[in-house]
This record gives C-alpha cells, sequence and structure tokens, in this order.
C-alpha cells in the first residue's frame, strides 16, 4: 500500500485562516483604520480573489476579527472564574487574567476600544463593541451577584469601571504593573461592599 502525501492546499492554512491570522497580527498592531485590503491580502500571501470569496468587505473581516477577538476573551475569562470557588475570587481572577495580558509582548490595548474608536457609530463595528461590552457587563454584575453584593449591578458597574480604565492606562503608559494598583482598587471596592 503506497501512502500519499496530502496535498499541498491541505498542509497550507486555508485563505480564510492566513487571511485572519494576518488580520489579527495587523489590525492588533497598528489599528484598523490604517491597515488596508491589500496589506492583509499581501501579509496573508492570498490573493485579492481569495480575499473576497472569503469576505464580502473589509468590515466584514473586522466583524470576524472582532468576533474571535470576544470569544477569546470570554473563554479566558470564563475558564479563571470556574477554577475559583470563592465569590470574591472568582471576582478578582478576572483581573488577574487582565494583569497576564498585560504582561504579553504583543499587548496593545483592547481591540473593541481600538475598533470603536475608528468606527462610524452604529455600524457593525459599533455593535460588536457594544455587545462584548454588554457581555463584561454582565459578567461583573452576575460576579457580584453571586458574592451578596447589596447592589449587583452598581458594583457591576463599578468593576466594569476599573477593568476598562486598567486596560486603558497599561495601553496608554505602556504599564503593565498597573494591574497591582487596579487589584488593589478592586479589593478596596469589594471590602466597602462588604463582601
Amino acid at each position: 500500500m503506497t501512502v500519499t502525501e496530502p496535498s499541498v492546499a491541505k498542509r497550507r492554512a486555508s485563505a480564510r485562516d492566513r487571511l485572519l491570522v494576518a488580520a489579527n497580527e495587523l489590525f492588533d498592531a497598528e489599528g484598523i483604520q490604517t491597515v488596508g485590503v491589500d496589506r492583509i491580502i499581501e501579509h496573508a500571501a492570498v490573493s485579492r480573489g481569495s480575499f473576497y470569496n472569503n469576505f464580502e468587505s473589509k468590515e466584514q473581516l473586522i466583524h470576524t476579527y472582532l468576533l474571535g477577538h470576544h470569544e477569546r476573551t470570554t473563554i479566558r475569562l470564563s475558564e479563571a472564574i470556574a477554577r475559583q470557588s470563592d465569590p470574591r475570587q472568582k471576582i478578582l481572577a478576572v483581573f488577574d487574567t487582565q494583569a497576564e495580558q498585560f504582561r504579553q509582548p504583543d499587548f496593545n490595548g483592547c481591540a473593541f476600544v481600538a475598533a470603536s474608536a475608528e468606527a462610524p457609530a452604529g455600524g457593525v463595528v459599533d455593535r460588536d463593541a457594544a455587545e462584548f461590552r454588554t457581555w463584561i457587563r454582565t459578567m461583573f454584575a452576575d460576579l457580584a451577584e453571586q458574592a451578596g453584593a447589596p447592589d449587583p449591578g452598581q458594583l457591576g458597574g463599578q468593576l466594569h469601571v476599573l477593568y476598562d480604565g486598567a486596560g486603558l492606562t497599561a495601553r496608554m503608559d505602556r504599564d503593565p504593573d498597573i494591574a497591582a494598583a487596579t487589584r488593589a482598587a478592586v479589593e478596596t471596592l469589594i471590602d466597602s461592599a462588604h463582601l
């Protein structure tokens, strides 16, 4: 019996996968609006036809890119929360996970903040960012409720502000150590809520 070599196409990542990898690398490093379709096509080593066979437009590629970020963040935070049994530690696990992201050499801030700052109001990108923010805010409110906060919505909102503020500070000041100050602020906030 002869073993056949897999086809070149099967050995290489699909054009769609290469386009998404290229979009992630370029968008994360340089921003969504500054990177054009031609740069993505060149970086992915695909043809223009391959791009348009996989994505109707750059906006659809951005939408897919943001969905990937949403999914990865959701998984990362959900897994960190699930590893804890104490409700207080579940909240702190979110900030510890965020601190790990700050220390990554390619950390360049929140993709949703960057995308929404560059996108027209009411468009697909704006909606994607709003959905992500709703998920984060709901996660914090749910964690606050599980911890027994008298007003889970208020505490959840305060935690969300600290989460967003830490991300912006880490990005703008290039200061991953802000995570320690943020964690201390979260602990003070939790203590003041008597959790």
